[in-house]
């Protein structure tokens, strides 16, 4: 029998029977700290992110050689993403995909077998290791090691097209990874990645970030999530249960 749409059944949220668990991604937990999450937490980014810079630098130096000899075009990739407050900031990554790549073939999805993907940059992405140069973007201070993921400027939507609840996300620094990506990283679709976001943007403090540390940990040296399988952007499957959360999170912090 096909569940409806946001049915609650063996104390788990389900999505039109295909068994996603919302609610317990979003667990109830003491709301954010506003002294960690504005002053601590920028202080912690540089103290680790300087020091990581110099540890990398010969890996990171190697790397862009292997890609400027694996394929034509520049080792670092810079793209224009969403940061802290909505403001645009050059996000920069190791360049995995051949030149111009997200204006051919299936844009900015890249699922398995995506042919524009190079030799190094499979290894790259299978390790994260495309992701070490934004420790340039974290020194900057575009960047913080840990929070949401910096969306596109146009996908998955420009940002004035984000819901007032959705623009949230936007409270804190961009980082290399996030509560999203620790409970499904590609995979999951859109709608709830923001209401991941913005679950944790509301309850951000050290002992959450050193959770995120560690899952991430895990999810790299395993690999998980770390591939689209398939549309994460479908914009009418998620309408009903964001109205359900904002109306939840809405009862709790009035």
């Amino acid at each position: 029998m096909r569940r409806m749409l946001g049915e609650k059944t063996d104390g788990k949220f389900h999505i039109d029977g295909r068994g996603t668990e919302l609610m317990n991604d979003m667990p109830d937990m003491k709301s954010t700290s506003q002294i960690y999450r504005d002053y601590i937490k920028r202080f912690i980014d540089l103290v680790i992110a300087v020091p990581a810079l110099f540890v990398v630098a010969i890996p990171m130096a190697i790397i862009a050689m292997a890609v400027k000899f694996d394929s034509p075009g520049p080792a670092l990739f810079k793209q224009d993403r969403l940061g802290k407050d909505g403001k645009v900031f050059k996000m920069l990554k190791f360049r995995s995909m051949v030149q111009n790549a997200e204006h051919t073939g299936s844009g900015v999805y890249s699922g398995i077998g995506d042919a524009r993907v190079t030799k190094v940059g499979k290894f790259i992405r299978a390790t994260s290791l495309d992701e070490l140069p934004q420790l340039i973007n974290v020194i900057r201070g575009d960047m913080s090691l840990l929070g949401p993921r910096p969306p596109l400027t146009y996908h998955p939507w420009p940002l004035e097209e984000y819901t007032e609840d959705q623009r949230h996300m936007f409270d804190v620094r961009p980082g290399f990874s996030g509560w999203a990506q620790v409970h499904g990283r590609k995979e999951v679709e859109w709608h709830h990645r923001i209401e991941l976001n913005i679950w944790y943007v509301r309850h951000v403090r050290f002992s959450l970030d050193v959770k995120i540390f560690f899952m991430t940990i895990f999810k790299v040296l395993s690999n998980a999530d770390n591939e689209n399988s398939g549309e994460t952007l479908k914009k009418s499957d998620y309408a009903e249960i964001n109205v359900y959360n904002k109306q939840t999170r809405d009862s709790q912090y009035s």
